[in-house]
């Protein structure tokens, strides 16, 4: 990846009831189709005696690679609706594995679609959302009358903090988004007129969280 993208804030699972039947999605990271396969396995040895298991991922800067399966239900039923809330959550690198325990109960098409999408919907939001944007480490040092200036400028500007080290100076490492490191730099020179020493560090990702109210969630 060379762009910020969202994905999910950690592995999970929600499960949901209708119509007696147990629907239990299942969310993980994955940034291969061998990681996407093991994860498939993974739920499928964990709920050996459910219905389906149902599943679609996305991987790739640009989603190259789709993969969807009904694994039994009727034909566009699962797959295509995990796949669709994946899409429309604009979410990378996740695949999404939907267990079905049959209660009983036929559904319908419809009723399918629903039941897939807000099982895939509920379990988004119940891991959460995170955007992995791209940030430099940033080390600037300062006396100690001019600490107090830096850290309530980051402090102001929510500029996240990585490390402060204290010796005869203070040592103030931040991460910065990779389109703000030439103004935040010019920023604080300014501020302290140039008195201070900065060196540009590695560059990551880092995870910001991200309100959401994932979408394609039906309650009828």
């Amino acid at each position: 990846m060379e762009t910020d993208y969202l994905t999910i804030r950690a592995s999970g699972n929600h499960e949901l009831e209708i119509k007696k039947s147990r629907f239990i999605g299942d969310l993980g990271r994955v940034t291969s189709e061998d990681e996407a396969k093991a994860f498939i396995a993974a739920v499928t040895a964990r709920e050996p005696k459910a219905t389906h298991h149902c599943w679609a991922y996305l991987i790739g800067e640009h989603d190259e690679i789709q993969r969807e399966s009904d694994n039994g239900e009727p034909s566009g039923t699962a797959g295509v609706p995990i796949l669709t809330v994946l899409q429309r959550n604009h979410l990378h690198n996740v695949i999404a594995v939907v267990t079905r325990y049959f209660g009983g109960i036929k559904l319908g098409a419809g009723g399918l679609i629903r039941a897939y999408s807000n099982s895939t919907s509920t379990a988004i939001e119940a891991v959460g959302v995170v955007k992995l944007v791209r940030q430099q480490a940033m080390t600037l040092t300062v006396d100690y009358p001019n600490f107090d200036r830096l850290n309530h400028y980051l402090t102001e500007n929510n500029v996240a903090i990585l490390d402060t080290s204290y010796t005869d100076q203070v040592a103030v490492t931040i991460a910065v988004d990779l389109a703000d490191v030439t103004a935040t730099q010019t920023a604080i020179t300014n501020l302290l007129s140039d008195r201070l020493t900065l060196k540009l560090g590695d560059i990551a990702y880092n995870e910001v969280p991200v309100e959401i109210n994932a979408s394609s969630r039906s309650d009828d």
